[in-house]
C-alpha cells in the first residue's frame, strides 16, 4: 500500500515542491506512450491509449509548472500572457511545419475527393478546434469515414490548446480563492503557510474537476460514444488526475518494493491495454482509467535505482531520447502513414513498410525538434509579445494558404453549377429515358464534382430535418403549398431521404405539400433493427414516435422505401428483400386511412464512387478500378432479379414503384449518366441525379397513385 507521508517539522520547514525536479522517468513513460500510438497505428489499424498518457502528462507538467510560479511570486496571480507564449512558441511552429508538408501532401498524393476535407481539417487543426469537427463529423451518419484523412490525430492535440487556454484560469481562481480566504481570515497573506493553503485550494479545484468531468465522460460515452472521444469536456478528468498527481506526489513515499512493482505493473498495462481493450470505441468514459493508473504507478515508482526496475528501460538514453521527440514524432508518424497507405491501397502497414514509416517519422521528429528548440529559445528572449508575434507569423501563412485553396475550390464548384441547368449538357436519368448511348462522355465537367459530391445533398440536411442515429425526436419539415392540394410524407432512413430532391420539384410544380420525417440508418418498420452490430432501439422509439405523428397529421399518402438492398450482412440484411414488419406497418397506415407509395431501393455499388472516379485521375484512388469503365457495378450486387415487391400480398392503399432502370441499364450500372454523377458515396444518390428523375417519377406517381 502507498504510504503517505507528509514532510516533518511541517511549522518550521516549506513543504517539497509540487512535481520539482527532472524526473527522468517521465521522458522514458512519453517514450513509450508514443511508441504505442504510432505502432499500434502502423501496424494494427488500433488506437492503444497512449493518447491519454500524454493528456495526465500534460496534466502533471503544467498544473506543477503552474502551482510553482504562483509559489514563487509575490501575488496570487499567474502571468497569463507569459505562460501561453512559452507555450505557442514551442508547439506552434513545430504544428504549422507538419501541418503546411500534410497540406502539400495531401494536393499530390490523396485522391481529388479528399482535398476539400484536408484544406478544412489543416485549419481547424492550426486554429485548435479539430476535435470538435471530427465531433460533429462523427454525429453525422452520411459522414464519410475519416480513417483516409492525414490531419485526424490532430483532434489530441486540439483538446490540449483548449486545455492550455483553460487551465491557467481554474489554477488561478484556486489560487486567488486560497488567498483571500487566508487574507481575510488572518487581516494579510502568511508567508509561512501560504503554500499549503494554494496546494489544498488548487487539490480541491481539480478534484471538482475531476469528478464532474469523469462523470459527463461516462455518461456520454454510454450515450454517444463516437462524439464523447473528442469532446473536451469528456477529456478533462484526465488533466486534472495528472495534476491530482503533481500535487500528491511529493507526500507519495512508498517502500522500493512496492515501487518496482508499480513500474513494471504499470508499464505493462499500458502495454497490454491496446490489445485488451478496443479504446476507439470504448474510451474515454471510465476505461480510460485503464492508461491513466497505468501511467500514475509508473510516475508514482520513479527512479528505484534498482537493475530490476521498469525505471531501468525507461531511463535508457534512447528511450530519454525518444521522450524528448515525442511531440514531434506524434506529429509526423501520422501523415506518414496516411500517405504510405494511400500510396500503396492499403489498410494496414507491412512489417517492412511499417517500419520504413517509423523510421521516416522519428528522422523528421529528430531534424524537426532542434529547430523549434531555437525558435523557442529565440521566442523566450526580449517582451513577452515576441512568443506570439512569432507563433502568429507561423499561423497566418498557412491560414491564408489554406483559404486561397478553399476558395479556388469553391469556385470551381459554383461555375460548375452554373452550366447545370442546361439538360443538353446535364441530361442525367434523361439520357437512359431517351436511350442514349454516350453515357456521359459529354465535354463539359461532370457534376457534381466528384471532390465535393459529399456536400450535394438534399436541403433537409442544410435546414437539420433529419434526425441523427442517436436522438429519438420525430423532426417534421414542411415542403411545398401553404395550402395544398395533396400531402406526401417522405418517411425512413437516409435511402428515403435522398428521393426528397425530386419530390419537392414535383411538389412545388403541382402545389402539393412534402412533409420530411427521416432518421439516419432507421427503416420505417415495426421489427428489431440493429445499427453497427447493436440493437437500434433509438430507431423503435422514433418510429412508435412517427406513427403517432402522422395518426395526427393524416397525410394523403406516405412516400417510404419498400425494399431493402446492401452490402453490409452485419445489418441482418445482405440482399434486396421487403424488410420484416414492412407490410404490418403499411397496413396500420391504411386503417388511418393514409395510403402508401413503396419505392424500391436504388442500387447500390458498394464502393465510394467518388473515390473511384478520383483515382482515374489521379491514380491514388481507393475505389476497384482507375476509370469510369472500371467504376461501373451491377444491378445484381445489390438488387434481386425481380422486385421483392412483386411476390409480397399487399393491400390496395398500397402503390409500388420500381425506377431500377433510371438508374441502370440491363446489366451494368455507370458511375456517371449524361454527365450527372448518380453517387457521392458508395449507396446514396446525389441531389443532383435525383433532381433528373422528375419527369420520370412525376409520371409513375402519378400512374400508380391514380391522382
Amino acid at each position: 500500500m502507498i504510504a503517505l507521508s507528509p514532510p516533518r517539522q511541517r511549522s518550521a520547514a516549506p513543504p517539497p515542491r509540487v512535481g520539482g525536479g527532472h524526473r527522468p522517468e517521465i521522458d522514458g513513460l512519453r517514450a513509450v506512450a508514443v511508441l504505442l500510438v504510432a505502432g499500434y497505428h502502423i501496424w494494427f489499424g488500433r488506437v492503444s491509449g497512449g493518447v491519454d498518457v500524454f493528456l495526465l502528462l500534460t496534466g502533471f507538467l503544467i498544473t506543477g509548472s503552474l502551482v510553482r510560479a504562483c509559489e514563487r511570486g509575490g501575488g496570487p496571480g499567474i502571468r497569463y500572457g507569459a505562460f501561453l507564449s512559452r507555450l505557442a512558441v514551442r508547439l506552434v511552429p513545430t504544428a504549422v511545419l507538419v501541418i503546411a508538408v500534410t497540406l502539400v501532401g495531401a494536393r499530390l498524393l490523396l485522391p481529388e475527393t479528399a482535398w476539400q476535407d484536408a484544406s478544412g481539417q489543416a485549419v481547424a487543426s492550426a486554429l485548435y478546434h479539430l476535435n470538435w469537427q471530427l465531433a460533429l463529423d462523427s454525429a453525422d451518419y452520411l459522414a464519410r469515414d475519416e480513417s483516409t484523412s492525414a490531419f485526424q490525430h490532430f483532434w489530441s492535440l486540439s483538446i490540449q490548446g483548449q486545455f492550455y487556454l483553460l487551465w491557467p484560469l481554474v489554477i488561478g481562481a484556486a489560487v486567488w480563492w486560497a488567498t483571500r480566504s487566508r487574507s481575510g481570515a488572518r487581516g494579510g497573506p502568511a508567508a509561512t503557510d501560504r503554500e499549503p493553503g494554494i496546494r489544498r485550494t488548487v487539490a480541491l479545484a481539480l478534484a471538482g474537476v475531476f469528478a464532474l468531468s469523469l462523470a459527463y465522460s461516462v455518461y456520454i460515452t454510454r450515450a454517444d460514444q463516437p462524439w464523447a472521444y473528442f469532446d473536451t469536456g469528456a477529456r478533462l478528468w484526465e488533466f486534472a488526475l495528472g495534476g491530482l498527481l503533481a500535487l500528491a506526489l511529493p507526500w507519495l513515499n512508498p517502500p522500493r518494493a512496492l515501487r518496482l512493482l508499480l513500474g513494471w505493473g504499470g508499464l505493462v498495462a499500458l502495454v497490454l491495454c491496446g490489445v485488451l481493450l478496443q479504446v476507439s470505441t470504448a474510451f474515454p468514459g471510465y476505461a480510460a482509467l485503464w492508461p491513466t493508473l497505468a501511467a500514475v504507478a509508473v510516475v508514482v515508482a520513479g527512479t528505484t535505482g534498482s537493475p530490476w526496475g521498469a525505471d531501468r528501460i525507461l531511463t535508457l538514453r534512447a528511450m530519454r531520447y525518444l521522450g524528448s521527440v515525442s511531440y514531434a514524432l506524434y506529429l509526423w508518424h501520422w501523415p506518414v502513414l496516411a500517405f504510405y497507405l494511400a500510396a500503396t491501397e492499403r489498410t494496414l502497414a507491412s512489417p517492412l513498410g511499417g517500419a520504413a514509416v517509423l523510421a521516416l517519422s522519428v528522422a523528421l521528429a529528430a531534424a524537426t525538434t532542434p529547430l523549434s528548440d531555437r525558435i523557442a529559445d529565440f521566442g523566450k528572449r526580449g517582451r513577452t509579445v515576441r512568443g506570439p508575434a512569432l507563433a502568429l507569423a507561423c499561423v497566418l501563412p498557412l491560414l491564408l494558404t489554406a483559404g486561397t485553396w478553399t476558395a479556388r475550390m469553391d469556385a470551381e464548384q459554383r461555375h460548375l453549377e452554373e452550366q447545370v441547368a442546361d439538360t443538353e449538357r446535364y441530361p442525367g436519368a434523361l439520357a437512359l429515358a431517351d436511350g442514349r448511348s454516350d453515357h456521359g462522355e459529354y465535354p463539359d465537367p461532370v457534376h457534381p464534382d466528384p471532390a465535393n459530391a459529399a456536400d450535394d445533398l438534399p436541403v433537409t440536411y442544410d435546414d437539420d430535418c433529419n434526425q441523427d442515429t442517436a436522438g429519438t425526436d420525430v423532426i417534421v419539415c414542411e415542403y411545398g403549398a401553404d395550402d395544398p392540394e395533396r400531402t406526401i410524407a417522405l418517411v425512413g432512413g437516409s435511402h428515403a431521404a435522398h428521393w426528397f430532391p425530386a419530390l419537392e420539384e414535383i411538389a412545388e410544380d403541382r402545389g402539393w405539400r412534402v412533409l420530411n420525417i427521416v432518421k439516419g440508418a432507421c427503416l420505417f418498420t415495426d421489427a428489431p433493427q440493429t445499427y453497427k452490430g447493436d440493437p437500434y432501439t433509438a430507431c423503435a422509439e422514433w418510429n412508435d414516435g412517427v406513427m403517432a405523428e402522422l395518426a395526427e397529421l393524416r397525410p394523403d399518402a406516405v412516400f417510404t422505401t419498400g425494399t431493402t438492398t446492401s452490402h453490409d450482412t452485419s445489418a441482418g440484411y445482405g440482399e434486396e428483400q421487403v424488410v420484416d414488419g414492412y407490410p404490418e406497418r403499411w397496413r396500420e397506415l391504411g386503417e388511418l386511412g393514409i395510403e402508401v407509395v413503396a419505392v424500391r431501393d436504388t442500387p447500390r455499388p458498394g464502393f465510394d464512387v467518388p473515390e473511384c472516379l478520383a483515382g482515374s485521375e489521379s491514380g491514388t484512388g481507393t475505389g476497384p478500378g482507375t476509370g469510369p469503365d472500371e467504376c461501373t457495378s451491377e444491378p445484381a450486387d445489390s438488387m434481386a432479379d425481380t422486385s421483392p415487391l412483386e411476390g409480397v400480398d399487399l393491400p390496395e392503399h398500397v402503390s409500388t414503384l420500381d425506377l431500377t432502370d433510371q438508374f441502370c441499364e440491363p446489366g451494368v450500372c455507370r458511375p456517371i449518366v449524361g454527365n450527372v454523377l448518380v453517387h457521392w458515396d458508395d449507396g446514396h444518390v446525389t441531389a443532383a441525379y435525383m433532381r433528373t428523375l422528375v419527369p420520370v417519377l412525376e409520371e409513375r406517381l402519378l400512374a400508380a397513385t391514380g391522382w
